[in-house]
């Protein structure tokens, strides 16, 4: 028999008393697995706290006179983040190939996006390209990243989930979308429309402690979404961009850019089912029979 180490066992003994305590009374379980649902976010978006923690930190700390720019600092320190994620197998390649094209397309709208003024990068660097550092692809990254860690560690499965070839279509026109509108007629409205009749009767199931819950996949996206924009105006505040109405002096982030962030979400999911297929949900009975 495998014998487990000091520390394994003792985390093991004070989850077994958790779960003890917890289970003497309705009001302690769900207490006690909100607790369990916080904590293995936090884990699943690893990658984006730890940017995060970047921007706000060397905005806080970083000298005027430093020899290395606050943003390309940030460049090396994400480069690590994201070696250290492979390195430690908190991600496969396969996932990191994925998380790979987030940072492509992401710089490529970067590219355009600060050309057309909807936002700029105050702070001068030498690891850029054009007028965007490099370090903001890894911010689409950590989205890419926190997606596919969440399935794995919520175990994740889905039911009445659109066919794949659907999804792709909707994510392109997305994407497309967010260059086009410059020029043509915005047609997001149409696209959340899209996104209703296609994720709309679709739930995803998960296991924050020992018990599969369930939420609406529309629910699910929108609440990432938020999240992320909570994350936008910390990395605003810390500098990291700035948008032309915080020029003057910070301000929260517009609700309105929440839209975007929920296509975003759209874009990112599908993008993360070429590596996890979203897997169907089956009922006791059914496992039963399998």
């Amino acid at each position: 028999m495998t014998r487990r180490l000091p520390l394994e066992t003792w985390g093991r003994r004070l989850m077994t008393r958790a779960e003890v305590w917890a289970d003497q009374s309705r009001l302690r379980r769900y207490a006690y697995e909100f607790l369990w649902f916080g904590l293995k976010q936090g884990w699943a978006c690893l990658f984006g706290g730890l940017m995060l923690a970047l921007i706000v930190g060397t905005w806080l700390v970083w000298p005027d006179d430093a020899a290395v720019s606050r943003y390309d600092f940030l460049v090396v320190g994400a480069v690590l983040i994201q070696a250290a994620m492979l390195a430690f197998r908190l991600e496969s390649w396969e996932e990191a190939r994925v998380i790979f094209l987030f940072h492509v397309a992401g710089t490529i709208m970067e590219l355009f996006k600060t050309a057309h003024g909807s936002w700029v990068y105050p702070e001068d660097s030498l690891l850029r390209i054009g007028a965007v550092p490099l370090f903001s692809g890894f911010m689409y990254a950590a989205v890419g990243s926190y997606i596919a860690r969440v399935q794995r560690i919520f175990h994740i499965r889905v039911r009445n989930y659109p066919p794949l070839w659907t999804t792709w279509v909707l994510a392109a026109a997305i994407y497309v979308n967010f260059f086009a509108h410059h020029w043509l007629l915005d047609v997001r409205i149409a696209l959340f429309a899209g996104t209703v009749l296609l994720f709309g009767r679709g739930w995803f199931y998960f296991t924050a402690d020992r018990t599969r819950q369930s939420m609406p996949l529309l629910l699910g996206y929108f609440l990432v979404a938020l999240f992320i924009w909570f994350a936008e105006n910390l990395g605003t505040l810390g500098r990291a961009w700035v948008y032309p109405g915080q020029a003057a002096g910070w301000e929260m982030v517009s609700l309105a850019k929440l839209g975007s962030w929920f296509l975003l979400m759209i874009i990112s999911v599908v993008l993360v089912s070429i590596v996890h297929r979203p897997e169907p949900e089956v009922s006791a009975p059914e496992a039963r029979r399998a």
